[in-house]
């Protein structure tokens, strides 16, 4: 009687623990509900000061309430929006931008990083569809990739560098 108590027990646990949410660590296509990240805020209507020297309307210009990630963030970190160039990069960083870019930037590197991610975790998971619980699956295909931080802790103190906020290993 004990030992199909402890039989029933485990096998509950175990169920239990294959209904956790793994969240963002299982890799597997999104639902057909919407992107809730894709959603991106205007901002909020204001009234002019004068109604009679209303703007000519631009066909295809921008609005007022459009979104504008990019100056709202330095904006909220204390910087200035007018100090971004035409392309987003503030214009103290347009000297480093320039140089890393020298050789080309594609206009396409995310699509061709997402499907080049996509065919390595093709490969890396391509006998690992058949498992009775479910895994990790980022963690399956980028096991290989790991930093372990301690043993990059030792390589640089052995090459003299100082780790002092580093934590002791226990």
């Amino acid at each position: 009687m004990r030992t199909a108590l402890t039989g029933f027990v485990i096998a509950a646990a175990t169920t239990l623990a294959g209904c956790a949410d793994q969240g963002l660590r299982v890799i597997r296509p999104p639902g057909s509900g919407p992107d809730e990240f894709a959603i991106s805020p205007v901002k909020p209507l204001t009234e002019p000061q004068d109604f009679s020297t209303l703007p000519a309307p631009t066909p295809g210009g921008r609005n007022l309430t459009d979104p504008t990630p990019q100056a709202d963030a330095v904006e909220a970190l204390g910087g200035r929006a007018s100090a971004l160039a035409g392309n987003g990069v503030p214009a103290g960083d347009a000297a480093l931008v320039n140089v890393a870019s020298r050789y080309g930037v594609p206009a396409n590197t995310r699509a061709v990083l997402a499907k080049e991610d996509a065919e390595f975790r093709k490969r890396r998971g391509r006998f690992t569809n058949i498992r009775l619980f479910r895994v990790d699956r980022y963690e399956q295909a980028y096991a290989r990739q790991d930093i372990d931080p301690w043993v990059v802790q030792d390589r640089f103190r052995k090459a003299g560098a100082e780790t002092p906020t580093s934590p002791p290993d226990n």
